[in-house]
């Protein structure tokens, strides 16, 4: 009777963990098939708002599009990166900017959260907590932290989708014309469909102070939906990428560093009146460590 039982659990684990991995591998598929050359729609409109004053201007409908290749990056059993690379102008001129960057890190406990004015939080979270879940770190062009965000792939009925809610930055389609507010709570739904992949956002445009209650100002829809091409559409992005490949890992190496510090993380808005990414997008400098990583370290207050 004993072996009966210890039998009996052994195939229980062998079943359980087979599960998991079986799982794994489906939720590594989901985030990879996010690759390659899409026809992109952006779409956001402001649906509800919340102010008080009379005066206030909701942001105008958006709607816009593009060409952008998403570039595999790192593809480990833990951890797959992948950038971002927009491609703008004509055929024959076309002209690559380099995008976000978005990380997946499997069962990761260390996260850096947005507080507000360009501070992070970093947070240590038990591993029971993320147990099964993904970590999606997105970054901003010059590679700096935007947000991140943990939760669990779902593939049922099947769709394959990825939910999570966490605070962010303004984006640069906002923080360029608005000010009366300083924090998007962002919810981002990541779904996998036959022709692509769908970026859906649910997002509340926050007041936040220190010792205060959030405010939430107004509500904001966005739909953003990748629409699968041929690869050759977006050669010359991939061209872009075999030639910068190796600056950027420099770069992504120098923030690695920062972020391994494992302590609360305030950035400079600008160093000598001009912002990172004007820095690293020359194309002339900032091509090695020597060069790249002091000018991250001046934007890192101490």
């Amino acid at each position: 009777m004993k072996q009966l039982v210890q039998l009996a659990i052994l195939i229980f684990a062998f079943s359980f963990s087979s599960n998991a991995q079986n799982k794994k591998k489906q939720d590594q598929k989901a985030i990879k098939d996010m690759c390659g050359c899409y026809e992109v729609t952006f779409n956001f409109a402001e649906t509800f708002e919340y102010s008080e004053d009379s005066t206030y201007v909701p942001s105008k409908t958006k709607h816009d599009k593009g060409l952008e290749w998403v570039q595999l990056v790192e593809d480990e059993s833990d951890k797959i990166s992948m950038q971002h690379l927009l491609i703008v102008g004509s055929k024959e001129q076309p002209y690559i900017v380099k995008h976000w960057r978005q990380d997946w890190e499997f069962e990761n406990t260390d996260l850096y959260e947005f507080d507000h004015n360009n501070k992070w939080t970093f947070i240590s979270l038990p591993k029971k907590e993320v147990k099964g879940q993904w970590t999606q770190k997105v970054f901003q062009v010059d590679d700096s932290p935007r947000y991140e965000g943990s939760a669990t792939w779902v593939h049922v009925d099947g769709k394959s989708y990825w939910e999570s809610t966490t605070s962010a930055p303004l984006p640069r389609r906002e923080y360029t014309k608005r000010s009366d507010y300083n924090v998007t709570l962002r919810t981002n739904r990541h779904e996998i469909v036959e022709n692509g992949w769908i970026h859906d956002q649910d997002n509340d445009k926050i007041i936040r102070e220190d010792a205060k209650e959030d405010v939430v100002l107004a509500q904001e829809k966005g739909h953003n939906t990748y629409v699968k091409v041929e690869d050759v559409k977006c050669v010359s992005a991939q061209d872009y990428w075999k030639k910068n490949e190796v600056k950027w890992a420099l770069v992504r190496a120098k923030w690695d560093e920062v972020f391994a510090r494992n302590k609360d993380l305030v950035l400079e808005e600008k160093v000598d009146n001009k912002v990172l990414y004007k820095y690293l997008f020359d194309k002339e400098k900032y091509q090695t460590a020597e060069e790249i990583n002091p000018v991250i370290e001046s934007f890192v207050k101490k």
